[in-house]
């Protein structure tokens, strides 16, 4: 009769552990597999007979030995469980995803629980490992902050020449302003201006200046470093932050955007349209009291460019 009994508790526990869909893992202290439940066979294609009392690192070398030790330490020895979430570590076993719905991802997004298992000495000599599928919440959050990041990026950019916008630009001035007020380091401003931009509109129409704006745009592109800030200050006018730049090298890329400029044209319908750009150009000095004192020196410079003549590179006083 106690042998019924037996039998019939070794089979409601294995009809227990094969239908819950999460995984069960139990470990010895030497990391050796005691328990692997159906969910880990179905995900691994190990059965339990090929893994029991094996070390569970010899078959997922993905699995940081060390890392994993030094995680599992507390539940052996102060008898406190141990989480791991995926935002940590995407999972700790390499399993595929095999649901429709996870299949965006490769591999399975998991959650770890490590439960301490106590003899009846009190020592805990094995572990649990609980290992949750959590592909859906962790693909439904990674698309969130993509799509939040997407929607960041937006708000900083122009929308047709995707430079920095104007307002974003207005903050980094701000920041550089300060920076250079506390380093006292060499860094320059530039501002720009298409030439004569109401008659290029006025005379091929506001497709054909959309087309010289998107053309001047990848012109500074092409002549500015990652580091560079350039934007679109306003219709046809533009800007840039160079930081750490003295202003002789800052004249020499003023100066390569003007001829760049000059050299390159549009097609509107069948028609070339050319232009040219006026800039003005502004280092840094301790003595501005603001960074709007700043940017107005180069505006300025800008505004004697063209007063001058236009299609010319002019520096602030």
């Amino acid at each position: 009769m106690a042998v019924d009994s037996s039998l019939a508790e070794m089979h409601w526990k294995h009809d227990l552990l094969g239908s819950i869909e999460v995984g069960i893992v139990v470990l010895d202290k030497n990391y050796n597999v005691q328990v692997w439940n159906q969910f880990m066979e179905n995900h691994s294609s190990i059965v339990p007979g090929m893994i029991q009392d094996k070390n569970i690192f010899e078959y997922f070398p993905e699995i940081d030995e060390k890392w994993f030790c030094r995680k599992a330490e507390p539940a052996f020895t102060l008898k406190s469980p141990v989480f791991i979430i995926w935002e940590q570590r995407p999972y700790l076993f390499r399993f595929d995803c095999n649901r429709p719905i996870t299949a965006q991802s490769e591999s399975m997004f998991q959650n770890i629980t490590i439960f301490p298992l106590a003899s009846l000495t009190g020592q805990v000599e094995q572990i649990c490992l609980v290992i949750y599928d959590v592909t859906d919440e962790a693909l439904g959050r990674l698309r969130i902050e993509s799509l939040n990041k997407q929607l960041e990026r937006m708000s900083r950019l122009d929308g047709l020449t995707e430079l920095y916008n104007r307002q974003y630009w207005g903050e980094q001035l701000a920041l550089e302003y300060k920076r250079d007020k506390r380093t006292d380091v060499a860094s320059a401003l530039i501002m720009m201006d298409i030439d004569y931009f109401k008659k290029i509109n006025d005379t091929y129409g506001h497709l054909a200046g959309d087309s010289v704006i998107k053309s001047f745009a990848n012109v500074i592109r092409k002549a500015t470093r990652e580091t560079d800030l350039a934007c679109r200050y306003g219709g046809e006018e533009f800007a840039i932050i160079l930081p750490d730049t003295p202003i002789e090298n800052v004249e020499f890329v003023a100066e390569r955007i003007r001829r760049f400029a000059e050299k390159k044209f549009v097609i509107h319908d069948g028609i070339e349209v050319s232009y040219t750009v006026s800039i003005g150009v502004a280092g840094f000095k301790s003595s501005y009291k603001s960074h709007t004192q700043w940017l107005d020196a180069a505006d300025k410079a800008l505004y004697k460019a063209k007063e001058s003549g236009r299609n010319k590179v002019v520096l602030a006083d």
